[in-house]
């Protein structure tokens, strides 16, 4: 999945931009507080790219997806 398809998709879901790291970016769920690092690589992992995206959905918008 390419990054940026990534990054559109959990912002979506509710999560925001917290930081950068040395080579991740920092996202924040603001209803669930959970936090996820995100590689700046322009392709992820489909396994990662799912893993990031679940952890970063909000319970509501996990049900009707």
């Amino acid at each position: 999945m390419k990054r940026v398809d990534l990054v559109r998709r959990v912002e979506e879901e509710g999560a925001a931009f917290v930081r950068h790291g040395s080579s991740h970016d920092m996202y924040r769920n603001v209803i669930t507080g959970v936090i996820e690092m995100i590689p700046r690589h322009r392709e992820i992992d489909e396994m990662l790219a799912r893993k990031i995206i679940r952890r970063l959905s909000s319970p509501q918008s996990s049900s009707n997806g």
